[in-house]
């Protein structure tokens, strides 16, 4: 019996590193991760939940555009949508400016709901395979890139994003 006790102590203790490892690693290297800083954006196509009309990269060329990866249950995205009201009515009649939100793991009544009660008024559009979450790597919700008119990718942010944030990864867009 003091012999299945030290074998299960042990396994879980190797378990415990293990976990303890990759959460560590997961949390400071996201390059591991699959970074886009200064890759082009992958070439998409996702459907707008309001108007039903694609919304493709290909589309957007020659604009500015921030994409947030977001869900309507996501509480960290629920706390980031302030800032992305805030930032979006600042900029919404900027020309060359879009800013898009990519959902996926979410049902499109819910969605549709969640942007009607909160006035969502930017393009939001729906990634129901991922395909769109996983051409740009990402590892949860909310996350934030900038993408400059020639189409890389200048700016990442991971987890909810501030108007400074949103402001920093504009101006490095439009630097570009």
């Amino acid at each position: 019996m003091t012999r299945v006790r030290w074998i299960a102590t042990g396994v879980a203790v190797f378990v415990l590193l293990l976990g303890a490892v990759f959460v560590v690693t997961v949390g400071r290297n996201h390059d591991a991760h699959g970074s886009m800083l200064n890759k082009p954006v992958p070439a998409l196509t996702l459907d707008d939940i309001a108007t039903r009309k694609p919304v493709t990269t290909s589309g957007l060329a020659g604009k500015v555009v921030i994409v947030n990866f977001w869900n309507s249950w996501c509480i960290p995205c629920q706390q980031e949508l302030p800032a992305l009201s805030a930032f979006y009515n600042e900029h919404r009649t900027d020309v060359g400016f879009e800013l898009i939100g990519v959902v996926r793991d979410d049902t499109t009544k819910a969605v549709q709901q969640y942007v009607a009660r909160e006035n969502i008024g930017w393009t939001i559009a729906s990634d129901p395979g991922g395909q769109a979450a996983v051409a740009f790597g990402t590892t949860g919700q909310p996350e934030t890139y900038a993408i400059a008119p020639n189409g890389v990718v200048v700016g990442e942010e991971f987890g909810p994003a501030t108007v400074s944030d949103l402001d920093r990864m504009l101006a490095a867009a439009q630097g570009s």
